[in-house]
């Protein structure tokens, strides 16, 4: 189970940017070749797609709309990623470890996924592509960030990552109420609006 904490991470970052997990840990097992990361994500073809994915990704999630559409096409794509890293990540670790760690992974990156699919459609209330781009920057940043330190400080990457998530939670808690309570009040005006009877003509 000294896997789990970076099968933690490692789902929250995938639950935001998948392709680019996989790229910095590939990466990290090219370079550094740490035991902790298996080899299967440090295969070129491995790279090859992922780093292809995530130049598309990249222009993707920063137009606004067509980051929720995308979005939309990664709910599946992202857990199922973070599962995989984390059964990855147990290695030869017996079923239990393995189904725990892929459980976590998945887990995790649902949550942040939903927590990124959710602000990104209250950014695109502004009709300005400015508050997307930099949203999309400071995703990767924290993404690529979060994971490198994880590879090397697993332990503390995890108590990060757990915050990040859980006050992307709690926003996006109160972003879903703000925007529950304005549809409230559209309705509620929308009542109230006299409807105009017919004209006599004279």
């Amino acid at each position: 189970m000294e896997s789990l904490p970076l099968a933690f991470s490692s789902g929250w970052a995938s639950g935001v940017n998948a392709y680019l997990v996989v790229l910095v840990l590939g990466i990290y097992d090219r370079v550094g070749n740490v035991a902790e990361i298996p080899d299967a994500l440090g295969r070129w073809e491995v790279l090859t797609v992922a780093g292809f994915l995530y130049a598309m990704e990249f222009v993707a999630d920063k137009i606004p709309y067509v980051d929720s559409a995308w979005d939309v096409v990664s709910t599946l794509v992202r857990p199922t990623a973070g599962a995989v890293i984390g059964v990855l990540l147990a290695g030869d670790a017996d079923s239990l470890a393995q189904a725990v760690n892929g459980v976590v992974g998945g887990g995790t990156a649902l949550l942040s996924h939903l927590v990124k699919a959710g602000s990104r459609l209250a950014i695109n209330s502004s009709p300005e592509p400015v508050t997307n781009i930099g949203a999309s920057v400071a995703e990767d940043v924290t993404v690529l960030a979060l994971v490198w330190f994880a590879v090397e400080h697993p332990a503390a990457a995890a108590a990060i990552a757990g915050v990040l998530l859980a006050v992307g939670l709690v926003v996006l808690y109160l972003v879903a109420k703000l925007v529950r309570r304005g549809w409230r009040r559209v309705r509620q005006r929308r009542d109230r609006k006299p409807v105009a009877g017919p004209t006599s003509v004279t």
